[in-house]
Parts: structure tokens; sequence; C-alpha cells
């Protein structure tokens, strides 16, 4: 027996027999004694992203997913533990340009060292089953799903709103944006709309709903709320604002300006539309203002991160642009809003300020019309508690709108909504605060889509027996656009 004792030659020691023995390899039939096959249990935590060394906080995840192998284990268990590596992202780009360095050859030696470091730690990890998500072996999957899905019509292409930094010529997610510039550069980041492809997670929209709120047993109602949040229901009414404005002899948008709302019984309170910067009446506007021009210009320095538009001062400038309310065919002059993101909704907004806090805001700063159409019995009303009538919905009734008068909340909602609908002007409409997921976002260091872009025939994609697309490894990011364009092969 040794006088001392020496955790190194100890865990040598186990780890050597370990080793041997193959202890933590999976095999897909484990037997029990008596010959029948073990349960089956897949414990696998979420992948490290290689960002050079562990920290505390992965000892503590490996170690309580490795407990609970373990634990599992000795109950009968067949469990497999697998490990892999997040190594596609922006932060290996970001460490490239400071390093001068190919994301490749940071990543795969920062992957070496953090599984060295694993190893000493004794995890029960079957390392047969490892995974990289930035090898070709790996991603032909990622491009093989791609595929599958852009049959099916679940990725589709179209043009987004992204942060653009024109110094580096390239895309920069939120986090580099720092006080309205790009973290490298410093440069003033512009709103561009760009093409860009989506998963249609939107048609899924219900069902994941469906999950939340009764197929997660034991999940904590705080967190049932934010994802129920995050999907966003609304049940409303859709509907237009017709117009004559023309661009070379033909009407703008076919002569309606779409609009979502959750109030429909506020309709004959609305006192001006609100269009995103980059919507086309807009763009039409500005053509012969100057100062509109500037100020659109403006708005696309913003962020096109939602928690900040929701707390920016909100800011408009008018268009000189009318349209007819559907209801009273009164004109209704159109603003530009910079609180107005084209990528939700129809991109526009209908100002109802006596019964809307940001719209009330805004029109105390731009000298709008403010109307009541909405009383609570008991409750008077004054510009500064539209928030009564606005909460307290279920208790409100329709003033000032015609035979609507007297309504409650859904009645007016539903008579609205099928007036509207006989004019064919808007109707009944269920949309989602969920949004399709954007996963092309023109950087370097991820996996290729596989799409050739043909000067001929478009956008063809590339054959399944062709897969992977291999993304060259020496490349080095210096921030000025993407390094792939600069590649010659």
């Amino acid at each position: 027996m040794q006088d001392k004792y020496s955790p190194a030659e100890v865990e040598k020691s186990a780890h050597d027999h370990w080793q041997a023995i193959d202890a933590y390899k999976a095999v897909e039939h484990a037997k029990d004694k008596n010959g029948n096959d073990k349960k089956k249990f897949y414990a696998c935590s979420m992948l490290p992203y290689p960002s050079g060394k562990l920290h505390m906080g992965h000892v503590r995840n490996y170690t309580i997913n490795d407990v609970m192998y373990r634990y599992l284990r000795m109950n009968g268990y067949n469990v497999l533990m697998p490990m892999g590596w997040d190594a596609f992202g922006m932060p290996a780009e970001n460490a490239a340009m400071a390093n001068n360095v190919p994301p490749a050859q940071w990543t795969y030696a920062n992957i070496a060292y953090m599984k060295t470091q694993m190893a000493s730690m004794g995890l029960a990890i079957d390392w047969s089953r490892e995974m990289t998500a930035c090898k070709p072996e790996y991603y032909k999957w990622n491009q093989w799903m791609f595929l599958k899905m852009l049959e099916k019509g679940i990725i589709y292409k179209k043009t987004g709103t992204v942060n653009w930094d024109p110094i580096d010529q390239t895309v920069l997610a939120n986090e580099q944006v720092i006080d309205g510039r790009g973290w490298r550069s410093g440069a003033l980041i512009e709103k561009r709309e760009i093409p860009m492809y989506y998963a249609r997670i939107t048609d899924y929209a219900e069902e994941l709903l469906d999950h939340v709120d009764n197929k997660l047993p034991g999940w904590p109602e705080r967190v049932r709320t934010m994802q129920s949040n995050w999907i966003g229901k609304s049940t409303g009414v859709r509907f237009a604002f017709p117009h004559e404005i023309e661009e070379d002899g033909k009407l703008i948008n076919d002569g309606k300006l779409w609009v979502f709302t959750t109030r429909a019984d506020t309709i004959k309170g609305v006192t001006f539309c609100a269009v995103a910067p980059e919507h086309a009446l807009a763009t039409f506007a500005a053509k012969t203002n100057p100062e509109l021009a500037d100020f659109i210009a403006e708005c696309k320095l913003g962020s096109v991160i939602e928690a900040d538009m929701a707390t920016m001062e909100k800011k408009g400038m008018p268009t000189g642009l009318f349209v007819k309310h559907p209801l009273t065919s009164a004109l209704v002059e159109v603003w530009v809003g910079n609180y107005v993101l084209i990528t939700y909704g129809d991109g526009a907004v209908m100002g109802v300020p006596a019964h809307d806090e940001r719209d009330f805001a805004f029109a105390q700063k731009y000298v709008l019309p403010i109307h009541q159409v909405i009383d609570v019995e008991g409750k008077t009303f004054s510009e500064v508690s539209w928030h009564d009538w606005y909460a307290d919905k279920e208790n409100g009734r329709c003033i000032n709108s015609g035979h609507y008068d007297g309504l409650n909340h859904q009645q007016a909602v539903d008579a609205i909504a099928a007036d509207l609908a006989a004019l064919g002007l808007g109707e009944k409409k269920i949309t989602y605060r969920l949004r399709d997921w954007g996963i092309s976002r023109q950087r370097y260091w991820g996996t290729p889509i596989p799409m050739i872009n043909c000067s001929a025939c478009g956008a063809v994609p590339v054959p399944e027996k062709d897969l992977p697309v291999v993304l060259p490894e020496d490349c080095v990011p210096d921030g000025s656009g993407n390094p792939l364009n600069k590649h010659e092969a």
C-alpha cells in the first residue's frame, strides 16, 4: 500500500484501465445478465464551442451529465454519452482576424486542447462518436437536410433586413453593433435588404404553441410564458387603406396599404398611418422630397434588434401622401416612422393615438389629432389615461363610431371585420410574433449552402451525389467582405 495518495498516479491508472477495456463505448444492443436488451438512454449535453479552454461552466455541465450517465448505467441502462464540437460561427472569424490565421487552424487547435482537458476529467464519453461541425463528413448532412427541406418548400429565399458595415463590406450580427456602429470599423451601420434563405418555421407556430401549453409536463410556468410570448399568437384583423397613388402609371401595391391590428374596434379612431422607411410608399415619396430621403437614410442607420426598436425614440416625417379610411373614405395622412419594421407584417401600422401608448406619444410629438372611440363606464377619458381604454377592453364600448356605437370589444371586432370583408378590404387573421429563421448570414466560416448561382437559370440545387460542397479552410478573413470572394479556386 502506498504511504501517500498520489492523485495523478491513481487517475492515470484508472484512465489507462478504462481506455484498455473501452469502458464507455456504446453498442447498439447491449444485453443484461438474462440475455435481454437493456433499455437505451441517450445522454447528450449541449456541445461546446471550441473557444480555447474549458471553463468552470463546462466542468459543471459535463459533470452533471457524467453523473447521470453513471447512475443510469449502474441501474441497468445501455447509455450513450457522445461528444462533439459546435465549431462554426462568428467567434472563430473574429479570433482569426485578431490573430491573422485561418479560422480552421484556430478551431482545430482549440479542439485538440479542450479534448485533452476533457480526457483528464475522466468523463464517460464515447469518443468513437465524436463529431465536429466544421468537418465535411458532418456538414454534408446539414446540406442534405437543406436540400430536402428546399424540396418540401420549408426552405425558401427572400430579401431580409440585416446590419451592414459599409467599411468592412460585411453583414454584422446584432452583438457586433455597438451604439449603432460596427465593432471593428466604427462605421455607422446601415439597415440593408439582401437576399437570404429562410426556414419556414412559422408554419409550425400553432403546433409549437400546443406543445408549450399542453405537452411539457413539469416545465416552470415562467419558461412556458417566455416561450408562448416568443411565439406570440395574436388574433385580429388585417385590412387595407385604399389609395390611388400611382408610379409609372401603375397603382403602388395595387392601391392598398395593408395593416394588422388586434383592436379593430378602434378603427374609427385612426388619425394617421405609419410605414417603414423601406416601404414602397416611403420610397416613392422620397423621390421628390430630399428632406424625407435624408430622414429615410437616417432610419436605415438604426438597429434591427426588436428590443432596441421598442425603446428607441420614435421619430417620423410626413410623406405628403394620403390613403382613404376603408369605412369612412376620409383621407388619412401617411407618415414614415423609424419604429416600423418592413419585415414585420406588411411594414405599416394604423395610428390610434387615443388608445395606444406608442401612437399617443407619436401624436403628441407631432401634434396629430387624437379621437376617443372607446368608453369605459365609470372612467373619465383624458389624454393621459388612454391606457384605461386599451387595457380594459372587455368593459369598453364603442363611441363616436357610427353604427358600431354601444358594441363591446368582441361585437365591434366581429362587425367591423364583416364589413371590411364585404368591401373586399379585410378579414380576420391570426398572426404570430415568431419569424421565419434566417439561415444565411453571408459569412465565411459556416456550412456552405448547396446552391449553384447560375447566370442563365438562377439558383440551382447541387445534386445530392455531389455533396458535400466543401468549404476551403485556408482563407484568412480580414474584415473586408467575405474572403471567399478573393479565393481564386
